[in-house]
């Protein structure tokens, strides 16, 4: 495979692909587009706007990818495998990686859901962040993002990679402190990595933070953790394979009908978090925040 930039100068154009990208094989309304694109009170050329944007598009993208811009009512298609897309990889990535940690394979596991996190670059849709779909797009992405980072952490716990993820749970925890998983990840890798007291001073803190900031007390998983932590359970150094279902990301069913207009969600931060009894094995935030280019990248065929 192969890649090949394509300058796309006009914030409108790039907004365009990336909702074609994102919802890649399924057909998106002209009236989502539009609104999308121009908001609420669109102009009265809007429609013929849009056709000169996607006729923009399908000329860029000549002579590799002719055709993948498909025009079908109510609207346009991209269509390309999965695999040409870095959303579309990565997603084929991530549930080959848990797919491989649900049979306790963490070596694989590991190996695939890295080479899923490799793909960010930085925020997702950053020089789009302003426009209302893409607001709903990037918590959705965030979202899978930190539950395959969770997933790569569960597979190199299993690995025995303890102390070595613990400066880069820390980190994460600092960034997410309400997120109970990466708490009891943290906890387990300071446990197994000797550190009993560390384990359990990150529990306390975990109690003062959602009590804090959330009026709660932690869930009844990671009082079990710390409880398991006081008595040196030796279950707690088992190899596990980690249950996969309730973590895999959200994508969409192709099968569906074509998009309209549909109501923005808000988007918050859940607190995702597996039972540690199944888990006794989301990519420090160090990557890279180079400034977005006005360019989208399209794999072709070589050879």
């Amino acid at each position: 495979m192969s890649e090949r930039l394509l300058p796309l100068d006009r914030p409108q154009q790039r907004a365009l692909l990336a909702l074609l990208a994102l919802n890649a094989n399924r057909v998106v309304s002209t009236d989502l587009l539009i609104d999308a694109l121009w908001g609420e009170r669109p102009p009265p050329t809007a429609s013929v706007a849009l056709y000169g944007l996607v006729s923009g598009i399908r000329k860029l993208l000549e002579p590799d990818h002719a055709g993948v811009v498909v025009t079908k009512p109510p609207g346009y298609m991209l269509e390309l495998p999965a695999e040409q897309i870095d959303v579309g990889r990565f997603e084929l990535l991530a549930a080959e990686g848990r797919r491989a940690l649900g049979s306790n394979d963490a070596d694989t596991a590991s190996a695939r859901l890295a080479e899923a996190l490799a793909l960010w670059r930085g925020p997702a849709l950053q020089d789009l962040q302003f426009l209302p779909f893409a607001q709903k797009e990037v918590g959705r992405l965030e979202e899978s993002h930190l539950a395959v980072l969770e997933a790569r952490l569960e597979a190199d716990l299993a690995r025995g990679r303890n102390g070595d993820l613990v400066p880069e749970l820390e980190s994460l925890v600092a960034e997410h402190p309400l997120r109970e998983r990466l708490r009891a990840q943290l906890m387990l890798a300071l446990y197994r990595a000797g550190r009993q007291a560390d384990a359990l001073a990150a529990y306390r803190d975990a109690r003062t933070v959602l009590a804090d900031e959330l009026g709660l007390e932690p869930s009844g998983e990671l009082l079990a953790l710390e409880r398991a932590i006081l008595r040196h359970e030796p279950s707690l150094a088992a190899r596990i394979p980690v249950p996969t279902d309730a973590a895999a990301p959200k994508t969409r069913d192709e099968t569906a009908p074509p998009l309209g207009r549909a109501p923005r969600k808000r988007w918050i931060e859940s607190r995702q978090f597996r039972s540690w009894r199944s888990s006794l094995s989301p990519f420090s935030r160090s990557r890279s925040r180079a400034t977005t280019r006005p360019y989208a990248s399209l794999q072709t065929e070589s050879g």
